[in-house]
């Protein structure tokens, strides 16, 4: 009698992988919207609280980021460098790690791009565009695998060691860019000497014109969905997953656990110091303070949206680069601060964090994440 009644129930036991399957599916998605529509509420409450219309913001916050091709490629531009800083968060994450230094990473990978032309002077074309591109990518490459090897080897958070290396790398780069590196004629405004005409990277061709969107949004898109590939279709990426879901099980079936981490640190890194000397290249032509704008910081929420899902990072990163875009609409049309879309960004990483909680539960799941 047991085993006919363990035959018969057998059965229905068997959709139970896939509707759990379906259900964490439905959250990665659900979670996030709800978050964010949560935040732009309680931004159109701050905006009625400080005597405007929320629904005039809501409908500007749209206008100034896809109104119109101006507003598309203002938010694509700023887009682009997001793409590569969230990188920096959400491939450590893979291997567990909450590393928050991509600020750092790319400043440093800026000054890094923007001062190999002073000690190289031949640079010129394609091949010294390449080679500032690589200087910038091994600087923030360093910079962020250091805080891996700190959480490895001795212990120290990496939360809070990729936080403070942040610190130092925009102390460092100040020093440097208003001291030994400073170029004579910046005056007002420190900066090292412009790189070349020549080894600056130009807008992408659309409908026969070149557009104000440069060739850092082809990079970010496409090293996202070459992270995806290699996480999902590798077995090094599905080591670094294995990792990242339990380091003592990993160390127990023999997986290189400290090289595994200190390469997904380092591959994060080289994103951030790849928008860094993107940013030099393409926008600012030379390392000055105007570079220290919060991308990295921004990165860290556009890759918590994302749920740390390269694939996933392109549309958010649009998404909060839109935002960005209609700060200055917001504020030529209804006298707000540029800056109060900040306190947008900053409700929607709270709301974030706190949708957290409600993972496994939203669809009527036990509950609990990781």
């Amino acid at each position: 009698m047991r085993t006919l009644a363990a035959a018969t129930s057998a059965p229905a036991a068997a959709p139970a992988p896939s509707d759990g399957h379906w259900r964490e599916s439905a959250e990665a998605v659900a979670l996030p919207v709800l978050a964010l529509a949560g935040a732009l509420l309680a931004f159109g409450v701050f905006v009625w609280l400080s005597g405007r219309d929320p629904v005039e913001a809501w409908v500007l916050l749209f206008k100034g980021a896809f109104g119109d091709s101006f507003s598309w490629q203002n938010t694509l531009q700023r887009a682009a460098p997001l793409m590569l800083t969230a990188l920096a968060v959400a491939l450590p994450a893979q291997a567990g790690l909450t590393v928050i230094g991509g600020e750092g990473a790319l400043v440093l990978g800026a000054l890094a791009c923007a001062a190999l032309p002073m000690l190289v002077p031949s640079l010129a074309g394609w091949p010294g565009t390449g080679l500032m591109l690589l200087a910038g990518a091994l600087a923030g490459a360093g910079w962020v695998a250091l805080a891996g090897w700190l959480r490895q080897a001795r212990g120290v958070n990496e939360t809070i060691s990729s936080l403070l290396l942040g610190y130092l790398a925009i102390a460092l780069f100040k020093h440097v860019v208003e001291g030994p590196l400073r170029d004579p004629a910046s005056l007002n405004k420190p900066s090292t000497p412009p790189v070349a005409e020549s080894v600056r990277i130009g807008g992408l061709p659309w409908d026969g014109a070149v557009t104000d969107v440069h060739w850092g949004l082809a990079w970010g898109v496409l090293l996202c969905l070459a992270a995806g590939v290699w996480l999902t279709f590798t077995a090094s990426g599905f080591a670094l997953r294995v990792v990242g879901g339990n380091v003592r099980a990993a160390r127990l079936v023999g997986l290189p656990t400290l090289g595994l981490i200190l390469a997904g640190c380092a591959l994060g890194g080289a994103a951030a110091g790849l928008a860094g000397a993107i940013e030099v290249l393409a926008v600012h032509t030379s390392a000055n303070a105007s570079l220290i704008a919060g991308l990295g910081y921004t990165g860290i929420l556009v890759s918590f949206v994302a749920r740390h899902n390269p694939w996933a990072i392109p549309p958010v990163a649009i998404l909060f680069g839109g935002f960005g875009a209609a700060g200055s609409l917001l504020q030529r049309r209804m006298d707000l601060p540029d800056a109060s879309v900040l306190v947008l960004q900053g409700f929607a990483f709270v709301l974030i964090l706190a949708a957290e909680a409600g993972r496994g539960r939203l669809f009527g799941g036990s509950g609990g994440g990781r």
